[in-house]
């Protein structure tokens, strides 16, 4: 029976997997589908080889405190792979540790395909990067419509561009709604939260009495809930907290605006048409790391429409409640930065139903069968 190993670092990629697991499922129902996945992964039948949650870091500190955990989930998922010689290795982002599994499956020897899906960004750093996929990957699988060209031009391996997984799940809101609920987006990993929440909980507050605000709703991933809850319970204005993919989805749906952590949940939420600013708090390093890129801004919409679509309240070391607080109810008391956010979602949305001219929208599940 061929088999195909797929691996998701944490909650973005997990859904990427869940997506593309269907899809296999669905053109070839004689796969046999392993690998290391989270609750998205798991609902359409992987049994993962451990919890996702144990590869979710961000951050030198997070990796430096976790690195023996890392190093031997990372020797697991290298073992399972040669022991049951899959025809391809499918790693979503997670990308060092991805690197570390593709380099460790080459020095023993995996002779399958081992395809990257979410392309790193290469863009942001330079050609050095990017040659150096080359030599561990056989194909590179982006979200982005511009990466395929930019990964060729750079000396990258093979792109392609599939689309991203949010274009299926979440339609365009067609009206903005006059008034609803502000979503709150901490980050799925655990020092993400530690760090994010407590500014959140500013955010809240100060909004509470806004007359289009309607309440507050955390998105969370299922291993996260429980954490969460307890601590929303101790601030003094309710909020829920949502993780079924119908919850979701009715959230998305009525949200007047949200704030969020970087990451690819700003994107979901750009192609689902909801408004929204983007925080992040960074480590040290992290700050350092993104003064030497070659890229004006962190959120992917942003960077897609090359402009600050998404306002970008940005932190080094430690958050300023204050601040976050200051741009959230600026955006919601302001229809029209509402309206044009909504306008260059779009734009957004459609130059990634359809791709780049040089690099057309291609299907992930024929790009990995192709390999089998």
């Amino acid at each position: 029976m061929t088999s195909v190993f797929v691996l998701a670092g944490e909650a973005s990629g997990d859904r990427i997997g869940a997506n593309l697991i269907a899809g296999l499922r669905r053109s070839r129902p004689d796969l046999s589908i392993s690998g290391v996945g989270g609750d998205a992964m798991e609902g359409e039948g992987l049994s993962s080889l451990f919890p996702i949650d144990d590869l979710a870091v961000m951050g030198y500190r997070d990796v430096i405190v976790r690195l023996p955990l890392l190093l031997w989930r990372a020797r697991q998922v290298v073992s399972a792979v040669m022991r049951q010689q899959p025809g391809v290795v499918v790693l979503i982002d997670a990308q060092v540790f991805s690197k570390v599994v593709a380099r460790s499956l080459r020095k023993r020897g995996y002779g399958g395909a081992i395809i990257l899906y979410v392309a790193p960004a290469v863009w942001a750093w330079g050609a050095g990067r990017a040659r150096k996929l080359a030599g561990i990957f056989d194909e590179v699988l982006s979200v982005l419509p511009f990466e395929p060209g930019a990964m060729r031009s750079l000396g990258g391996p093979q792109t392609a561009y599939v689309g991203h997984p949010a274009l299926e799940k979440y339609s365009m809101r067609s009206v903005q709604p006059a008034a609803g609920p502000i979503l709150l987006l901490p980050g799925s990993r655990r020092g993400e939260i530690t760090r994010h929440l407590p500014m959140m909980a500013e955010v809240a507050q100060r909004l509470s009495a806004h007359p289009s605000v309607t309440g507050f709703i955390i998105l969370s991933t299922r291993s996260q809930a429980a954490r969460i809850s307890r601590i929303v319970a101790q601030w003094p204005i309710p909020v829920s907290v949502v993780v079924t993919a119908q919850d979701r989805q009715s959230a998305i749906e009525q949200a007047i605006a949200a704030v969020a952590v970087s990451g690819t949940v700003t994107l979901e939420l750009a192609l689902a048409g909801v408004p929204h600013i983007l925080t992040y708090v960074a480590e040290g390093a992290q700050v350092r790391m993104f003064k030497r890129a070659t890229t004006r801004f962190i959120g992917l919409p942003n960077i897609i429409a090359e402009k600050e679509v998404i306002p970008e309240v940005l932190f080094a070391h430690k958050g300023e409640p204050e601040k976050l607080a200051d741009a959230a109810f600026a955006l919601v008391d302001a229809p029209n930065e509402l309206a044009s956010q909504a306008e260059d979602f779009r734009q957004i949305r459609t130059l990634m139903e359809k791709g780049a001219p040089e690099a057309p929208l291609q299907d992930p599940v024929e790009r990995i069968l192709a390999r089998i």
